[in-house]
């Protein structure tokens, strides 16, 4: 079973149709995804999601565990935002890319607040552009400087 769903992931399916299998896949890897908006996936979210798939596919125990594991690892180090990063990567000096995170910090702060996944987004995409935290945090404290924020604004007290 775990080799079958790996290959779901992998794209190498044998010239076999994957069908039901493929959206079984897509379906753990989505809600990998979800349950990863801040970072770290529960306790809590992982038997929810086993429960789901158990559910929904009509999995045993064993094959749901498969298809966790599976998209967890499929997931690791795949990001939405991907598609975009590479091209300012490839278009964009290193030394010009924190435009980008001032642009999302004003996003971010168009509210006045920011939230827990708003500053995860910012830390995730400032990884991928190779921005440290350093870098990162002097682009937010002018943007606060910029909309007349205080220095605290939004942090969790």
């Amino acid at each position: 079973m775990l080799n079958r769903i790996r290959s779901l992931f992998t794209g190498e399916h044998d010239g076999v149709e994957p069908g039901e299998d493929a959206l079984q896949a897509a379906a753990a890897a989505l809600m990998v995804e979800a349950a990863r908006t801040d970072d770290t996936i529960s306790e809590a979210e992982r038997d929810r999601i086993l429960s789901v798939v158990r559910r929904q596919f009509k999995l045993s125990e064993e094959e749901a565990q498969d298809l966790l594991s599976a998209a967890v690892f499929d997931t690791e180090d795949v990001s939405p935002y991907l598609r975009y990063v590479s091209v300012i990567m490839d278009r964009c000096p290193p030394g010009h890319r924190i435009w980008i995170i001032e642009m999302l910090w004003e996003v971010a702060y168009a509210d006045g607040v920011l939230n827990d996944l708003e500053s995860s987004l910012l830390r995730r995409i400032g990884g991928l552009l190779h921005i440290s935290d350093v870098e990162r945090g002097e682009a937010r404290k002018r943007v606060l400087a910029r909309l007349g924020l205080p220095d605290d604004a939004g942090l969790p007290v």
